[in-house]
């Protein structure tokens, strides 16, 4: 499962879609907006996508980390628009026989997914300014209501 939704992200569903007979263990991560970041307070999030280039990376992720790993399942679902304190914005499932490779796969994909995908996070604070944020990627001032570059 392979997804990019403006909606919140049903958890249930993302671990259902992983579940197998053949796995012992399945790994949950959920990435959440927290409300202080660096010492300032977040009022929300928004996430902006290439959500063609994004699906595709994400794919291909997911197909590495098969490769790599025995997967029964495997989910990766990132929200896009507007996500609130407390909400998920990213959730990241796999399934396996044993328990470590299912750890290992689950943290590779999300620091994978990190770096790589094609989404874009702006922080929105709660002094009323804004700044977009992506890995290797620093564009304080980027006027709220902008794409980066």
């Amino acid at each position: 499962m392979i997804e990019l939704t403006h909606l919140p992200i049903d958890l249930v569903s993302v671990l259902r879609s992983v579940q197998s007979p053949e796995a012992g263990a399945v790994v949950l991560f959920v990435g959440t907006t927290r409300e202080t970041t660096d010492g300032r307070r977040t009022r929300w999030l928004d996430y902006e996508a290439y959500p063609a280039m994004a699906e595709r990376i994400l794919a291909d992720l997911e197909a590495e980390a098969r490769r790599r790993w025995p997967l029964a399942g495997c989910a990766i679902v990132h929200r896009l628009g507007r996500v609130e304190v407390g909400e998920a914005s990213v959730a990241v499932a796999v399934s396996s026989a044993h328990r470590g490779p299912a750890f290992e796969a689950g943290q590779w994909l999300i620091d994978r997914l990190k770096e790589s995908a094609p989404i874009w996070k702006q922080e929105h604070w709660a002094d009323g300014t804004c700044q977009w944020v992506h890995p290797g990627l620093d564009l304080p001032g980027t006027p709220a209501g902008e794409t980066p570059p």
